[in-house]
């Protein structure tokens, strides 16, 4: 299998990219292809032993920033590592692109170099998002700030198709994130988009309450992009917090301190539940191509496991399983 790695994309790219692409290729057995500027990437990969991997350097000119307008930067940078690497896996010379760059540049440039779909109206952004039991599929969480209910209904078949095929739970109980339980309950989007999936032949649940997304309530919780958006960041802000301020608490009494050491590898055990890393990147469904999007400030580890989760959608057909699902709707 052959991975694209955008080894310019990221925060700390591209040291941090390079190794974690050369991990990935190390504890995954793929090739990962690593795009960029090939004098800086070949510094930085030579620095580790590569003898045996399969870790080739394609050479893109250009990079897409941070802060760069997503669509006016594909356009017009056609060399940049996004775009060079978007069009390895439209020509079919890699399965699967990963990267931690500029996330609207990683969506415009699928949607300009792969498109979508064929029947999808709107791609979507998914993310693991761990719970009391496990873990749920959350889409969309930040590609479509303004939702149809169509929009959302085709989510639900995406999150179903990914969470069969990929993650591997048989019909997978699917939510619709609401400010009450009751079907009456939501915007006039939530109303309407609940009605299809009541229609939709899905395991539909109905509504799913904020509380009852950690609680494990559902398997697949369908959104729109900004309220999934600020759920995910939320999530994300109050998991470091609490760690912080146990830390914390922990420090202030000798006791709790004793405590703490002789419960460190439960405490180690929430922390790696939590972790961003251990996730690595979230898929970036409906587009004609597997699409990874890791955070922007991944490390060396969320790398390598977003190319893991690359390898997994490659592996559990994820293309088909969501023209599968299409073909139902």
């Amino acid at each position: 299998m052959k991975i694209v790695l955008d080894a310019m994309g990221g925060d700390h790219a591209p040291p941090v990219a390079v190794e974690g692409g050369v991990w990935a290729a190390q504890e995954h057995g793929v090739e990962v292809i690593l795009v960029g500027r090939e004098e800086d990437v070949r510094r930085e990969l030579a620095r580790y032993d590569t003898s045996g991997l399969s870790l080739p350097i394609v050479h893109a000119s250009q990079v897409i920033e941070m802060e760069e307008h997503p669509a006016a930067a594909v356009k017009a940078k056609k060399d940049s590592s996004m775009v060079v690497g978007m069009d390895l896996v439209k020509r079919g010379e890699a399965d699967a692109f990963v990267s931690a760059g500029n996330s609207g540049g990683v969506m415009a440039g699928a949607l300009f170099r792969l498109g979508r779909i064929r029947g999808i109206k709107r791609p979507a952004l998914s993310t693991i998002y761990p719970t009391t039991t496990g873990f749920c599929f959350m889409l969309d969480v930040g590609a479509n700030t303004d939702c149809k209910p169509e929009y959302l209904l085709q989510f639900a078949y995406m999150g179903v198709a990914y969470t069969e095929r990929v993650l591997g739970i048989a019909n997978p109980r699917v939510g619709i994130v609401s400010n009450g339980e009751e079907e009456t309950k939501g915007s006039i989007l939530v109303q309407e988009a609940h009605q299809m999936l009541k229609k939709s032949g899905l395991n539909f649940i109905g509504n799913v309450e904020g509380k009852d997304i950690p609680a494990g309530m559902a398997d697949v919780v369908v959104t729109d992009g900004f309220t999934g958006n600020v759920i995910a960041k939320l999530s994300e802000g109050l998991a470091t917090s609490l760690l912080g301020i146990i830390k914390e608490e922990v420090k202030k009494s000798p006791l709790a301190t004793v405590g703490a050491l002789l419960s460190k590898s439960a405490f180690e055990q929430v922390r790696k539940r939590l972790d961003y890393a251990e996730f690595g990147g979230a898929p970036l469904l409906g587009v004609n191509g597997v699409v990874i999007v890791a955070h922007g400030r991944s490390n060396a580890k969320a790398i390598k496991n977003a190319v893991r989760v690359a390898k997994q959608a490659v592996e559990g057909g994820m293309l088909a399983a969501i023209k599968d699902g299409l073909q139902s709707l």
